[in-house]
């Protein structure tokens, strides 16, 4: 499945570095559409299957197999499909995976993770291990600021921080304890060593797939952590025993999922993505370095995520940053004002956006400025 297949209908397709739903690849869009009404001879669409049906369970464990290739997964950890987001898993990982007596320790580095302790303020005993919030988020904490506890149940972190523009590019040293991840935004960018973790998370709507379908990627034997009358559908040991068919899952979203698994496959693996997103983030970030001061980027460079790269325009004058983000939808650029929380400006640039997309923005951004400065 080659990203480089053209539509016959030749149908406008923009430019979008929308942070999620976001981009999906042009081939993996059109096998959709190919198959919609007839999906491989069965005579019907993968929307109105049986998810009890072989040819479901076929696309379930097609799924699965792509992400355990690629993301290189050891048998010993579990694939699931649930729904509710990375939201529910701010509820659910500490409901299955806290230990009495044991605090939660969270790395504080932005509004997810701030979701994510708002869980745990609800009743969960837990210690934020580190924070960045006093310089608002525009640096992840130093290894010489993160102080653990002495025994935690586990270790929440969130690995690229979509609103502040932050990643990880090394993990925090945790000594022995499970490390848990909110992955969503930066799952499958780049090569993963899945043991260094207990937990993975992400929601499939940025780099794995559409809205609808959240991953997650579980050491099984914690997963046995978890109290049995905790409610069914809130056990991880549930949804392993089922292999994610417990209850009706989200099979459109999963279907696509495999498609984009079968993408990455065709695109050269993991470590080719990786190569064309370091390639798409230092195009822009360059452009935004050597502007003069008209582009600035607020973020420490060594914590600068290549997924979600944030920035403000002369200044941060709001009715420039107003007139970039309409002017550049004119021109078919979409998805670059900044959250609503923080404003300024910030482009996605997960896998399915091209090296092309980049360049056409990086362009208008140079006549922008000529125009504007």
């Amino acid at each position: 499945m080659s990203s480089s297949t053209v539509t016959e209908r030749g149908a406008k397709r923009a430019y979008n570095f929308n942070a999620g739903p976001a981009a999906l690849p042009l081939s993996v869009l059109e096998r959709i559409r190919e198959e919609l009404l007839d999906w491989r001879g069965s005579g019907m669409s993968v929307m109105e299957m049986s998810h009890r049906s072989p040819e479901f369970e076929g696309i379930n464990a097609a799924a699965e197999a792509g992400l355990r290739e690629h993301l290189s997964i050891p048998e010993e950890y579990a694939v699931l499909f649930l729904q509710g987001g990375g939201s529910l898993q701010f509820a659910m990982a500490p409901m299955n995976l806290a230990q009495a007596g044991k605090p939660v320790d969270l790395i504080h580095t932005g509004m997810w993770t701030a979701k994510a302790l708002g869980e745990l303020k609800k009743g969960i005993l837990h210690t934020v291990a580190a924070s960045t919030e006093g310089e608002k988020f525009v640096r992840l904490p130093r290894k010489d600021e993160i102080k653990l506890s002495a025994d935690p149940s586990y270790v929440h972190m969130c690995t690229n921080n979509t609103i502040e523009g932050t990643q990880w590019h090394s993990l925090p040293e945790i000594g022995g304890a499970p490390l848990v991840a909110d992955m969503s935004s930066d799952i499958a960018s780049r090569p993963v060593d899945v043991k260094k973790f207990g937990m993975i998370f992400a929601g499939a709507q940025k780099n794995l797939g559409p809205s609808g379908a959240t991953v997650v990627i579980i050491r099984k034997d914690l997963a046995e952590r978890a109290d049995k009358n905790l409610p069914t559908i809130l056990q991880y040991r549930t949804h392993i025993k089922e292999k994610s068919l417990y209850h009706t899952p989200p099979t459109f979203a999963i279907y696509i999922i495999g498609l984009v698994m079968e993408w990455i496959e065709a695109e050269g693996g993991i470590v080719a993505i990786e190569k064309r997103n370091e390639t798409k983030a230092k195009m822009l970030y360059d452009a935004i370095d050597s502007s003069s001061g008209y582009y600035v980027c607020p973020v420490e460079k060594a914590s600068r995520s290549r997924m979600n790269v944030v920035f403000r325009v002369a200044g941060g004058e709001e009715a420039k940053e107003k007139k970039f983000g309409k002017e550049a939808e004119a021109a078919g650029i979409v998805g670059t004002p900044g959250h609503r929380s923080v404003g300024g400006m910030r482009v996605s640039l997960y896998n399915a956006v091209t090296s092309e997309a980049v360049q056409t923005l990086v362009s208008f951004m140079r006549e922008f400025q000529r125009s504007n400065g």
